[in-house]
């Protein structure tokens, strides 16, 4: 495992965006919630996760949610997430960008996050739009309601069929565009338009590294291919990266 071109990159850097995917919450055990055993094998996530499946029959949504969420909480953030905690304070501008909702990102320290499809532990009222933290399940067969409104309480996440916060994707390309290193850590690059910020940051002139267990579509336009778990490559580069800093303030 090489590397020296990367942290000659992130020594000079003063702009850091990385990009992560579901390869680095794979490490922490977190599942792709496809053909899982039970009751949930049955349905298809796109059958579940998406507006019309929830106005049609909330209490079913909720009952999924409700047993993902109970799943995340029982995982804990890796080395990766934890190095990139780390990789925060090392550098004076840096944003996660983040395609993840299980919000092992922020569980592991990092404070400067993007989430582009939202977080699994938020939800809110899709009538009056109040976000609430804690929702409360209530006994089947009914769904969490809004104790303001009266509305429906749906997670915080991107549904199939909808788009991604524009806000948040506008402030994401802005990060990736100014950014000096961008890296690209645990995704297939195949899921637009998250997978178009390392192309917004090459263009704009980043240097351009992917973390992977393989290769990916846009490998040949990247400067630098690591393979390799996240949970193993990253923490590697932080203690290199922290050698160098202590020895060139």
């Amino acid at each position: 495992m090489n590397l020296s071109r990367l942290l000659e990159r992130l020594q000079s850097a003063d702009s850091v965006c990385v990009l992560t995917g579901s390869g680095i919450s794979a490490e922490s055990g977190v599942p792709t919630f496809r053909g899982e055993d039970g009751l949930w094998s049955k349905f298809k996530p796109e059958e579940l996760a998406n507006f019309d499946a929830f106005i049609r029959n909330p209490s079913l949504v909720w009952e999924w949610y409700s047993y993902r969420k109970k799943v995340m909480k029982e995982v804990s953030p890796n080395p990766g997430h934890e190095a990139l905690a780390a990789l925060e304070h090392m550098v004076s501008d840096f944003t996660l960008v983040t395609q993840n909702v299980d919000n092992l990102h922020r569980r592991s320290g990092s404070s400067r996050v993007l989430e582009l499809h939202g977080n699994i532990e938020r939800s809110y009222c899709i009538d009056c739009g109040r976000f609430v933290r804690d929702v409360v399940i209530p006994v089947k067969p009914a769904a969490p309601t809004c104790e303001h409104c009266g509305g429906l309480i749906r997670p915080d996440v991107v549904w199939f069929g909808e788009l991604l916060p524009q806000e948040i994707f506008t402030e994401a390309e802005e990060a990736a565009r100014r950014a000096d290193v961008f890296m690209c850590i645990g995704t297939s690059a195949v899921v637009y338009p998250a997978a178009s910020l390392s192309l917004v940051a090459k263009d704009a002139g980043a240097f351009v590294a992917e973390i992977n267990l393989e290769r990916t579509d846009l490998s040949s336009r990247f400067d630098e291919t690591i393979l390799g778990r996240a949970g193993e490559v990253l923490p590697s580069l932080i203690i290199e990266f922290r050698l160098l800093k202590e020895a060139h303030p």
